[in-house]
């Protein structure tokens, strides 16, 4: 979900009001995509690489974060939508990691849809993870299924389309495991303008594409 301070500056606001812009969009995202019956939807909102910006920047996302699952915490109870977190929650400040594993807690018997949020999430960090996960319990024949046990992920499928907004045409670090096989799209739009319209212009182009897993 990139450009959101990218998005303020055009409108010359401040970056806080260019996320608070994002997180909004982010709602309605969820909706729709609950409406259209999609199984998953994972999000990219905060990388490990971002605890490097400015500290005030950082503290102001994890507030707005927090606040803003809180907030919406009842319209995903009525869409039947389970949260599942993704990613170091350990790094995040107390009151912030507690807002949010609560959340994940009370809406965990949902049945719907599935939302992921990647928090102080970073693919490379989540692999070695694995492995090391898998070295302490003494595994020597490693097969993909396990690691893919002992992911973030674990138990979700691979995704099969990954959008990427705001004109930016890489992955920065997200999801490197799984989506070996997904889709790519890449929109022109910030984040925060990537409304419904633009969602199902990128499942119209991914319905159009032959997926031939190597084959």
């Amino acid at each position: 979900m990139d450009g959101n301070g990218r998005w303020a500056k055009k409108r010359l606001l401040p970056r806080s009001a260019g996320h608070k812009a994002g997180l909004d969009n982010l709602a309605d995202t969820v909706d729709a995509c609950s409406d259209l019956g999609l199984e998953v939807l994972t999000v990219y909102a905060f990388s490990s690489e971002n605890w490097n910006r400015d500290a005030e920047e950082v503290r102001s996302l994890m507030e707005l974060m927090s606040r803003g699952i809180v907030k919406y915490e009842p319209e995903m109870k009525r869409k039947n939508v389970r949260l599942r977190l993704l990613g170091e929650l350990e790094r995040f400040a107390p009151e912030y990691r507690e807002a949010l594993l609560a959340v994940q807690e009370r809406l965990s018997c949902n049945t719907g849809m599935t939302f992921c949020i990647c928090l102080s999430y970073g693919g490379r960090s989540e692999i070695t993870r694995a492995f090391n996960l898998l070295a302490a319990e003494g595994k020597t024949d490693i097969t993909e299924e396990d690691v893919s046990a002992r992911l973030y992920t674990a138990g979700l499928p691979d995704p099969d389309l990954v959008i990427r907004t705001s004109g930016e045409y890489r992955i920065s670090n997200f999801l490197l495991w799984q989506s070996a096989y997904a889709e790519y799209y890449f929109a022109d739009v910030y984040w925060p303008d990537f409304d419904k319209k633009e969602l199902e212009k990128a499942l119209d182009a991914y319905a159009k594409r032959e997926r031939r897993f190597g084959r």
